[in-house]
C-alpha cells in the first residue's frame, strides 16, 4: 500500500482524496475518527509517519524497534449531551492477526511493547479542538508495567494510570518514549 497525495484525482469526477478525506473525515471528535488522529500525533511526534496506517495490524506504531499501542479518550464527544464522558482506556489482551497466514492467533496478548494513552483534555465545548495539541495529555505506559499491575484487566481508569505514570504534552512525548526504549 502507498500514501496517497491530497491532490490524487477521483477519475471519472472533478474531486481529488482531499475532497473525500473532507468531506467524511471532518468530525475529529467521533471516537474512531479521533482514535486514529491520536495515532496521527503520536506518529508525528516521534517522526514515524512514512508509511501508511495499517488498519487492523497487532499495534499502531513502530519507532526504535518497539512496538507502540495508542490509545484514546476525552471527556466531550462528538455526540456530547452535556456529560462528561468517563476516561478509561482499552488494555484488553487480543489475539492478533497475521496477515502471513491470514489467521487470528490462539493466545490473546498484548502485542505492543509501549502503550501511549492519549486524553483529549479539554472540558469546555465552546473552544474543544482535536487539532490543538495543548489540548491534549499523553501517558507513557510500558507493556511489562501493565502486565504488572494490572495483568488481567480489559479497562484502565484515568486514575489508576496516574497511579504508573504522568502526564506529558505533546512536545514532551518523543523525549519520554525516548526514555523507555
Amino acid at each position: 500500500m502507498k500514501k496517497l497525495s491530497a491532490d490524487t484525482k477521483i477519475s471519472g469526477t472533478n474531486y481529488s482524496v482531499v475532497d473525500f478525506w473532507s468531506w467524511g473525515f471532518s468530525d475529529l471528535l467521533m471516537n474512531s475518527l479521533r482514535g486514529i488522529f491520536a495515532e496521527f500525533l503520536v506518529g508525528s511526534a516521534l517522526d514515524i509517519l512514512q508509511s501508511p496506517r495499517i488498519e487492523w495490524d497487532a499495534y499502531d506504531l513502530v519507532y526504535s524497534n518497539k512496538k507502540i499501542e495508542v490509545k484514546s479518550s476525552a471527556y466531550i464527544q462528538s455526540w456530547h449531551t452535556g456529560k462528561y464522558s468517563t476516561i478509561s482506556f482499552d488494555i484488553g489482551a487480543k489475539k492478533p492477526y497475521s496477515y502471513d497466514t491470514h489467521t487470528y492467533s490462539e493466545n490473546a496478548v498484548r502485542s505492543a511493547d509501549i502503550y501511549v494513552f492519549c486524553l483529549l483534555k479539554e472540558k469546555d465545548e465552546s473552544i474543544i479542538n482535536v487539532l490543538n495539541t495543548e489540548q491534549w495529555s499523553f501517558y507513557i505506559v510500558p507493556t511489562e508495567t501493565l502486565d504488572n499491575f494490572y495483568s488481567c484487566q480489559k479497562r484502565i481508569s484515568l486514575k489508576s494510570l496516574d497511579k504508573i505514570c504522568k502526564a506529558v504534552s505533546y512536545s514532551n512525548l518523543r523525549e519520554t518514549v525516548n526514555k523507555i526504549c
